[in-house]
């Protein structure tokens, strides 16, 4: 029988990550108040998709792809509510505070105990930041966002051909000419963000939606 305290395995047993803000984070038993936002952007920001792998200098951040995802989603659908938008930056949360991004194919293999322990840290960022869980429709529109993130990501990040991302990958969504992130930042198309920059820019976009939702209670 697990302990109820701890979920995970064995009583007494914890894996304590230590945060730049000096908190203390058991990613087998996770509280909400375990990190700073601070802490959550750099861990994303440090984090890197696609195994770390790039034709750039410089691997992709989940920090980044995070806020590329959240533009795609606003841009397909502009009365998306300032939660509705943090959900959408928040969605792969839980990798900045693990500080893994497993790629998706080897994800089974990491078995139940694996994806019990990213749905718990999932769970606890949701608490925190006050997200309504994902409704269906919400959640499809939300993947669709995902996989043209990805695809194109794929292509003028990782390097893959666009044959190579429908036959290899299997990932059957378009690849994006234009880069939503150059348009909103100034800065050169799909070139990856060095950390402390992705990090800066996932807690302003973070801050600004916490002031809109607050914003929006307060009226």
């Amino acid at each position: 029988m697990h302990n109820a305290s701890n979920p995970a395995g064995t009583p007494g047993t914890r894996a304590w990550v230590r945060m730049p803000s000096g908190r203390r984070l058991d990613l087998l038993d996770p509280t909400p108040f375990d990190w700073d936002d601070a802490d959550l952007a750099l861990g994303l920001a440090r984090t890197y998709r696609w195994g770390g792998h790039s034709a750039w200098p410089l691997p992709l951040s989940v920090a980044q792809h995070s806020i590329t995802v959240m533009l795609l989603r606003r841009a397909a659908a502009p009365s998306l509510s300032p939660l509705e938008e943090m959900r959408e930056l928040l969605h792969d949360a839980e990798e900045g505070l693990l500080g893994f991004d497993a790629i998706s194919v080897i994800k089974p293999f990491l078995g139940d105990a694996f994806r019990a322990l990213t749905r718990r840290l999932e769970h606890v960022v949701f608490l925190r930041y006050g997200l309504p869980a994902w409704e269906a429709r919400a959640h499809l529109a939300h993947k669709r966002a995902d996989r043209l993130a990805a695809a194109t990501e794929a292509v003028h990040v990782a390097g893959w051909s666009r044959e190579e991302v429908r036959r290899t990958l299997k990932i059957r969504a378009a690849v994006l000419a234009e880069d939503p992130l150059a348009a909103r930042y100034g800065c050169r198309p799909w070139e990856p963000w060095p950390p402390a920059l992705a990090s800066e820019r996932f807690l302003t976009e973070l801050e600004r939606l916490k002031h809109a939702v607050q914003q929006q209670v307060a009226a």
